[in-house]
């Protein structure tokens, strides 16, 4: 699966730098962001495509109201109000992005949002995990044929199949499912990480992780399960405050987090049973058979003659209990190789 010229599942980890609401409430520090995004190590930026009432609706009314969350007190439209993108600022960012090498995309939160997105041909579409129950939004975002990108936090498994579903009734397989805490922000201890193998394999699907905890801990474990995708919310400097700075991390923190996911895949390395050059180099210093004491021609060949001890050059151990007890046809001295054409003929 490819997204714009990066081949997901294939290709290094695809890490993305979420730029959310951390703009505050200017284009240039938007663009500025993404540049301090490209210097992080990021291979792709997103966006989130919404206005206040494409999203909720303004309304007083209790269940409007935020409880329990750092956003706690405010109503739904305030807080996407504070929080949204404005829509005419989205073409100029892409081609900041394009500019810097970065693949750009975005998360649509309606049909209008799908609609005008496409006018700007992104590469991908991202479902966020609130809106992983909107079947009809899921499909449409499938329809354009492009791969799909949902977040999990909320969903139950019957959540995430019909979502799944929404988007192979659409004709569309490019699928990828990442793992989510929907907290903000997030705690260790909920991460559930043993998630990310299990959703790959029981939907058959690209999976990764949106992570919405502190430092890079949990970006390093999840490529290491497996994750080929990484979202990390990303600001510019937490100076610049707003709704999502509290879980972002900073350009410095985001390198950290980029290099700890690169040394990870890295150390993971591939399957492969051969032996480098380093690691024949190492062997000098395996086990192998040597005479550790003077032995003279005819004598019986006991451990006290020959043992397995370090340098490896001489013959392999497996060959010990062959020798022990057979004369040898030689005056041998204490440190030589031991080989089999030391033995004597019966």
């Amino acid at each position: 699966m490819k997204i714009a010229d990066f081949n997901i599942g294939k290709d290094k980890v695809f890490i993305i730098a979420e730029l959310s609401a951390n703009h505050g409430h200017d284009i240039e520090i938007a663009k500025e962001t993404i540049r301090a995004a490209k210097r992080a190590g990021a291979d792709a930026v997103k966006l989130q495509t919404y206005t206040p009432d494409t999203i909720t609706i303004d309304c007083n009314k209790d269940d409007f109201i935020i409880k329990g969350t750092i956003w706690k007190g405010k109503n739904l439209f305030e807080l996407y109000k504070e929080a949204y993108l404005p829509w005419q600022w989205h073409a100029e960012l892409f081609e900041v992005a394009r500019q810097e090498g970065l693949i750009c995309f975005s998360s649509s939160f309606d049909k209008t949002a799908v609609d005008f997105l496409e006018e700007l041909k992104v590469p991908a579409y991202k479902i966020a995990s609130f809106e992983i129950t909107d079947i009809p939004l899921i499909e449409y975002a499938a329809s354009k044929a492009k791969p799909v990108i949902i977040s999990t936090g909320i969903a139950s498994e019957e959540d995430i199949r019909l979502a799944v579903d929404a988007c192979r009734a659409m004709k569309n397989n490019e699928i990828i499912l990442l793992k989510t805490s929907s907290q903000y922000p997030a705690k260790i201890e909920d991460a559930n990480l043993n998630m990310i193998p299990d959703l790959s394999k029981k939907f058959n699907v690209i999976a990764g992780l949106s992570d919405h905890t502190a430092g890079d801990l949990l970006p390093v474990m999840a490529t290491t399960l497996g994750a080929k995708i990484i979202e990390k919310h990303f600001i510019l400097d937490k100076n610049i405050g707003g709704p999502d700075a509290s879980f972002s991390l900073d350009e410095k923190e985001f390198k950290q987090m980029v290099d700890a996911v690169r040394n990870a895949e890295k150390a993971l390395g591939k399957v492969d049973y051969s032996l480098s050059e380093k690691a024949l180099k190492s062997r000098e210093f395996s086990r192998s058979l040597y005479v550790v004491k003077d032995i003279k021609a005819g004598e019986i060949i006991t451990e006290t003659y020959v043992r397995s001890i370090r340098p490896g050059y001489g013959l392999h151990p497996k060959h010990l209990k062959d020798i022990l007890g057979k004369k040898v046809n030689r005056d041998l001295e204490k440190g030589t190789r031991f080989e089999l054409k030391f033995i004597a003929k019966t």
